[in-house]
């Protein structure tokens, strides 16, 4: 059995979830961990939640993806090693 395009695949998902794991993490650079609430802060409220909206979003995908590539990567390695053992 030919593992070259599951592999690939796995990889090109890990690359992915390194990838959006990178977007996060330089998206963390500008958060504003100040909580507004003052009376002249009212203009920053919206872009806070705007910015915690898309956080959440990449959270998630990113939580689901790793999960994916995970499960994907032990279900490879374990038909790997059944097709090694011995008929």
């Amino acid at each position: 059995m030919k593992f070259t395009p599951y592999v690939m695949t796995w990889a090109i998902l890990a690359v992915i979830v390194l990838a959006l794991a990178l977007y996060r993490n330089l998206m963390a650079l500008h958060e504003d961990d100040n909580l507004h609430i003052a009376t002249g802060e009212e203009p920053l409220i919206p872009k806070q939640l705007a910015f915690y909206r898309v956080m959440d979003r990449i959270d998630r995908w990113g939580e689901g993806l790793t999960a994916i590539t995970v499960a994907g990567g032990l279900v490879l390695a374990a038909i790997y090693m059944y097709s090694r053992l011995p008929a």
